[in-house]
């Protein structure tokens, strides 16, 4: 065998090897997918998110596209990260929902007892 036979074979050797080495790339994020999507939907059901935090929520469901889609084209490390970013960025909607919906509830409490103050006050100076 020649010196050039031998090295023509090597070098295919190592174009299929990282052929399918980059064809798979490791294994594919089944529970990453799976769990971004629960975490995207739950976030969607609540209402929060899409009233106070839509910019956040529009973000997860984009990456939880992109997800899909790396997925599809078996960029299995490209698709964990953008679930795992999927998922945190619902969480945020949610959060930031969560605190919006609770600012406003404060906010109406307040008002009532101002309300309720101005009412006293007035019943206060009434009397005798």
């Amino acid at each position: 065998m020649s010196l050039r036979t031998i090295i023509g074979s090597m070098a295919g050797a190592l174009v299929c090897a990282s052929a399918a080495g980059c064809a798979t790339e490791g294994v594919k994020p089944t529970d990453e997918l799976t769990k971004a999507h629960t975490v995207v939907e739950q976030a969607d059901k609540g209402g929060n998110a899409q009233r106070y935090a839509a910019a956040d929520l529009q973000r997860a469901h984009d990456e939880l596209a992109d997800a899909d889609r790396a997925d599809g084209q078996r960029k299995y490390s490209e698709a964990r990260y953008f679930a795992q970013r999927a998922e945190v960025d619902a969480d945020v909607a949610v959060a930031r929902g969560n605190a919006a919906e609770q600012q406003k509830a404060a906010a109406d409490v307040a008002q009532g007892n101002s309300t309720l103050q101005q009412e006293t006050q007035r019943n206060q100076g009434s009397q005798p």
